[in-house]
């Protein structure tokens, strides 16, 4: 049985967005990128490759459990960089100014949706947890850096995060042949 894409995420706030956005637009014209649409910027914290319909109520109810453990944190969207390097680059992105609190706060509540969805019987794809808000990628490996010096001296305004949503992610049902996401769940930090 094949299941729904999806993905556990961290939403910054339209405002939030919004003002990233200002500083990218002005200059999408530029180089080869294809950019994300600023609706779907978010910060990965589980991705589930194939989620069965049988096992999406217990996953909801063991990431609501997660997302209580956890308190809501100051953050804003600033600096950035390139995966894997600016030279090389596949993916360009945004980064996150925490304090250590919500450091901490994130890294728990990402360790926590991962085992959430293991205890669900759902794999959990992906390597080590790097926070960072994808921003656009390349169609073949490029040089970036002046992108990356671009968001080095970005930041935006503060925003409460306050809860984490489980995404589903349509392949192809988007605008010119891209994902739609359809948000499935919004689960509050602290309960």
């Amino acid at each position: 049985m094949v299941g729904q894409r999806m993905f556990v995420a961290l939403v910054p706030p339209d405002e939030a967005v919004a003002d990233l956005d200002r500083l990218l637009e002005p200059r999408r014209d530029v180089g080869d990128l294809r950019w994300t649409d600023p609706a779907q910027v978010h910060v990965t914290l589980a991705f589930l490759a194939e989620v069965e319909d049988r096992r999406l109520d217990d996953l909801v109810e063991r990431l609501e459990r997660a997302a209580a453990r956890r308190t809501a944190f100051e953050a804003a969207i600033a600096g950035g960089g390139a995966f894997p390097n600016a030279a090389r680059a596949r993916v360009v992105w945004a980064g996150l100014d925490l304090d250590d609190d919500g450091r901490t706060q994130l890294d728990h509540l990402a360790t926590g949706c991962r085992a959430a969805a293991g205890r669900a019987g759902i794999a959990v794809d992906g390597q080590r947890f790097r926070p960072h808000l994808t921003i656009g990628r390349t169609r073949v490996p490029g040089e970036v850096s002046h992108w990356v010096r671009l968001l080095d001296g970005y930041a935006g305004p503060r925003w409460t995060a306050d809860r984490i949503t489980l995404v589903a992610s349509h392949l192809g049902e988007g605008p010119r042949g891209r994902p739609r996401y359809e948000s499935v769940a919004e689960l509050p930090l602290g309960g």
